[in-house]
């Protein structure tokens, strides 16, 4: 456990702005400090003994406020047990009686507390690939149909069964690396798990070809999915608990030529980053995207490929708003977040729920602003269009490369551009990028391609290239930040969209005021915060 300390510190010493370097100074001073002190966790941290804390169950210290950090040293060693509060006589007894050993306690405050105690449990970045190869050949698969609670804390897992640990070692893992997906897959020979981290793909642990299909089966169980049907694709959904987090998971399962492949989505609940000031937008584009979720009418589309951070963008926005004063209601495939004081609605095609029959019942309830998870087609479309003529602010996703290539979208569907002119207010394009780890990303100069890509932006700014350390996996990168391109119409605009002018004649209209998406990554390429090959990577700039 000593040899990751450093991982475990990384959220404490994360600086999300990279280009405020003046800050670094204060930030090491702050640790510096707190590390000296017994009631933080940095004190402690160093200090963790995973066989000590395996003494004491998780339930038992998460229900009394205690964690045995370590059992000392010495001829007469004591037994160090940090609590919110010093234990009654009976609690003190029971840790006596299973550390075997006298007993010193530390009384920490518990925002800190909690959060050693998540790290005391945290069994480390190996524990998956450790499960993985005590595995049997022989597995009772009547042990996968155990009940799961609606919401199940995986640190208070208790079951022994192989299949289930190692799925509950893969959940938590993944969401304590911040994973986006995992993917289950299988081939002729092997089976694959792998994690999406930062956007991408990487190989956790190869389970053995012969469990695959008790893996899914498990995951099937959880999901409350169908597990004797292997022929057809299924989606479901797990709710779960890690420490103080709830994470919603969703589930989608399809058949291969050699098996059943399972890909899940991890949703943080909590919606933590569900702020427009954490987005990572410049100034200029954060205050007319905050004067277009404030227009009383129209229709704002965020644009982009899977994943790209779009329906995080629109709750951003929707948390900016009064909830109060405003009736905000949503159609999603699925629902992604929730959101106190919104109501949300699941959609649900078997049944006839769709986007286009929500939206039409959604106008009936009296909304003053409407989200719909996506257009998909001209039903969809329609509905929204006159929704936004009658009164209404209508907030969407369009699956588009480009911002303007939403005008063009939305053409070809089928909507007449006259409508599309009048109740369009503003395009939003968006990408994540990796950022560079500060511990490790190297100051370089640019050869002759990147000078000219990076143009006037590298003479008032810094180029660094990619690094590797522990702190980052090797892979040079540590968390994402997005980059962004905002086009708000015009009359003129408009007037070329209503004589359906090329995309090629509206985007050199656009670039008079809005800079593209390569040119805000660059931007951030200049501050220090991501390498060129990145911003290149998903903006597809050759």
């Amino acid at each position: 456990m000593e040899g990751n300390s450093s991982r475990l510190e990384q959220p404490v010493l994360d600086n999300d702005d990279a280009s405020n370097s003046a800050s670094d100074g204060a930030q090491k001073e702050i640790i510096k400090n707190t590390a000296s002190d017994p009631e933080s966790p940095l004190f402690w941290i160093d200090r963790i003994d995973s066989e000590t804390v395996e003494l004491l169950p998780y339930a038992f210290c998460k229900r009394h406020g205690v964690v045995a950090i370590d059992r000392g040293q010495g001829e007469k060693p004591t037994a160090s047990v940090v609590c919110i509060a010093k234990p009654g006589i009976e609690v003190f007894s029971e840790i006596r009686r299973r550390l075997a050993l006298p007993v010193s306690f530390q009384v920490m405050p518990q925002t800190g507390f909690e959060h050693l105690l998540r790290q005391a449990f945290d069994k480390g970045q190996s524990e998956a690939t450790q499960m993985v190869s005590d595995l049997d050949d022989n597995i009772d698969l009547d042990l996968l149909a155990s009940e799961v609670p609606e919401a199940t804390d995986l640190l208070e897992a208790s079951n022994d069964a192989p299949v289930v640990r190692l799925i509950n070692a893969l959940l938590t893992q993944a969401i304590r690396e911040n994973a986006s997906d995992i993917h289950l897959e299988v081939f002729e020979k092997r089976s694959l798990v792998r994690f999406r981290i930062d956007g991408i793909l990487r190989d956790i642990v190869e389970p053995q070809r012969a469990i695959h299909s008790a893996l899914i089966s498990r995951l099937k169980v959880m999901a409350k999915l169908d597990i004797a049907e292997k022929r057809l694709p299924q989606d479901g959904r797990i709710s779960l608990v890690v420490g103080d987090r709830p994470i919603d998971v969703r589930v989608s399962s399809l058949p291969t030529q050699y098996g059943e492949r399972v890909v899940l989505r991890l949703l943080d609940k909590k919606g933590s980053k569900l702020q427009l000031s954490s987005l990572g937008m410049d100034n200029d584009i954060l205050a007319s995207f905050e004067e277009l979720i404030s227009s009383p009418h129209g229709i704002l589309l965020v644009t982009g490929p899977t994943g790209s951070g779009k329906t995080t963008s629109l709750y951003a926005g929707l948390s900016n708003l009064d909830r109060k004063k405003n009736n905000i209601l949503t159609i999603e495939d699925p629902v992604e977040y929730d959101l106190d004081g919104v109501g949300q609605i699941q959609v649900h095609s078997r049944i006839g729920l769709t986007f286009a029959s929500g939206l039409r019942s959604i106008l009936r309830q009296d909304p003053d602003i409407v989200l719909v998870g996506e257009i998909r087609d001209l039903e969809t479309a329609e509905i929204a269009v006159q929704a936004s003529l009658t009164g209404h602010l209508v907030m969407s996703t369009l699956h588009t490369n480009t911002a303007i290539g939403a005008i063009t979208r939305l053409i070809d569907m089928g909507v007449e551009d006259f409508l599309i002119a009048s109740s369009l207010i503003g395009i939003v394009s968006q990408r994540l990028v990796r950022k560079l780890c500060t511990n490790c990303r190297q100051e370089a100069d640019p050869d002759d391609r990147e000078r000219q890509l990076m143009g006037e932006f590298f003479q008032n700014g810094e180029f660094y290239r990619v690094g590797g350390c522990d702190v980052c996996d090797y892979t040079g990168y540590s968390g994402r930040v997005g980059i962004y391109e905002l086009i708000t119409l015009d009359d003129e605009l408009r007037t070329l969209i209503h004589s359906r002018a090329s995309e090629a004649k509206m985007t050199k209209h656009v670039r008079i005021k809005s800079p593209s998406l390569m040119a805000n990554g660059i931007q951030r390429v200049a501050r220090g915060m991501t390498s060129l090959e990145e911003v290149i990577r998903v903006t597809q700039v050759q």
